[in-house]
């Protein structure tokens, strides 16, 4: 473990330090999970489209995306206790006006200020790392990661359930009531930061990052509606190109880059950031997808009519494979080597993306699909931190660990866009669901990603096992 910036011995800190800990990492798996099971709810309740209640799960992963290393930034020197607690309050604020009864625009405005929430976790593995010692830190750090898949496992049924009884607000006025008990522990037990000064944030860096992500989702997520070839479309596409260009040589030559996109540099790092985006986007491909399965009525001739609760339970398989995979990985690298363990878990999720599209007669088989997905997803993302270690020295494994979470995230809300405009695309003139051949189509493209997966990660690994 690296000592703190003084010199001195990790300081005492609270025997609830660690579980407090525990339960931020929980608390914002949970509220980032809220979007998912809940889109079809927030259509009826809104009297919106499937397509636009879509965005009170993009906006929060745009937002996580950016806020991420923003956060990571301004919580890296001496004034991280205080900006845990900032984004924990704001984190309340949002689900308070998402829990409101004020009409889609608010809820995904609300949505977007819980997006804060995803950077806490970060800070929280950072916190353990700098204030617990030894055997300790490294478990905590360890359960700290497992929690977070956990947390969405858990997430999705117990808010769908609070849905089912006390309607679609109520799911979001529990993300309030946790999220003051986690203000109130964090207060209490959050210890103090080492006395070191903090670094200078890249705001042109988030403005161009954030902009560039929003205008292109923007354009993907309403492209079916406002169709493809739309002034409004072709705009925000075109904006969204130049602004992530310009952000990328930003990235590039600024003093100190909010992500440092030269930790991309070299065919290993590449591979491991690229890995990231393309298990993120069919990752929620499917997340974001399931649950409205589950909920289509069986007078579709394809759909389950299941309540909330049971959209919920169908993506419990997934984080639990995913948690099992997680902890296999060592034995499967054993068992096939080190250069063969992500085309292998791409080539798992890429099963499960075929299950999905093509083999769901009766309920069970959602369910298998998602648990055979989640052993894939587990698995890739078991084998990315090694993939890094072997790419960038370790004064910059902070960084380049920023930046392949900032990637996944920018996979996930590319993958939830996605998803939205494939369903719309499917859905007839007049008609309240999507034709079967939407969830086809979805599940091949994450068929696509997991092929383009397992080809960038089988050709590294070959060739880097190679003679040099």
């Amino acid at each position: 473990m690296t000592p703190p910036a003084t010199g001195t011995a990790p300081p005492a800190t609270s025997p609830a330090l660690v579980p407090v800990l525990v339960y931020l990492a929980m608390l914002v798996a949970i509220i980032s999970s809220l979007g998912a099971p809940l889109v079809p709810a927030i259509a009826a309740a809104n009297d919106v489209s499937v397509t636009s209640a879509q965005w009170s799960l993009t906006i929060t992963l745009v937002v996580g995306a950016v806020a991420t290393p923003v956060i990571g930034r301004l919580g890296d020197g001496r004034h991280r206790r205080t900006v845990v607690l900032v984004v924990l309050g704001i984190v309340l604020a949002g689900s308070v006006l998402a829990a409101l009864p004020l009409g889609l625009g608010w809820l995904v405005a609300g949505r977007g200020l819980q997006g804060l929430g995803l950077g806490v976790t970060p800070l929280a593995i950072a916190t353990a790392r700098t204030t617990l010692a030894g055997d300790r830190s490294r478990s905590t750090v360890a359960a700290l990661s497992v929690t977070v898949a956990a947390g969405v496992g858990l997430g999705y049924p117990i808010t769908g359930a609070i849905a089912e009884v006390g309607g679609v607000h109520a799911a979001f006025w529990f993300g309030a009531a946790a999220s003051a008990v986690a203000i109130v522990a964090a207060a209490l037990v959050y210890p103090r930061s080492p006395d070191v000064p903090p670094r200078r944030l890249d705001v042109a860096g988030a403005l161009l990052l954030g902009t560039g992500l929003a205008a292109g989702l923007l354009a993907l997520g309403e492209a079916e509606r406002w169709g493809w070839t739309s002034a409004a479309v072709l705009g925000l596409t075109a904006l969204s190109v130049v602004t992530l260009v310009a952000w990328a040589r930003w990235q590039l030559r600024a003093r100190a880059p909010l992500v440092d996109l030269r930790l991309a540099r070299g065919r290993t790092a590449a591979t491991a950031h690229g890995a990231a985006l393309l298990v993120g986007l069919a990752n929620y491909l499917l997340l974001s997808s399931v649950p409205r399965l589950a909920q289509e009525p069986e007078s579709t001739g394809y759909g389950f009519g299941s309540s909330i609760v049971v959209a919920g339970l169908a993506l419990l398989p997934f984080s639990a494979a995913s948690f099992l995979a997680s902890r296999l990985t060592p034995r499967l690298q054993r068992l096939v080597g080190a250069r063969w363990v992500m085309p292998v878990g791409a080539v798992v999720l890429l099963a499960g993306e075929v299950l999905f599209g093509y083999v769901r007669e009766d309920l069970w088989q959602l369910f298998v699909a998602t648990a055979v997905a989640g052993l894939g997803v587990g698995t890739v993302f078991a084998a990315l931190p090694a993939l890094i270690v072997a790419a960038v020295p370790p004064e910059e494994m902070g960084s380049a660990m920023g930046l392949n979470q900032v990637m996944r995230y920018i996979g996930f809300a590319i993958g939830s866009a996605a998803s939205a405009t494939v369903l719309e695309a499917a859905t007839a003139p007049g008609a309240g669901s999507p034709g079967t051949e939407g969830y086809q189509a979805i599940g091949l493209i994450g068929v696509g990603a997991c092929v383009l997966l397992a080809l960038l990660t089988v050709s590294l690994r070959t060739r880097s096992a190679s003679p040099r």
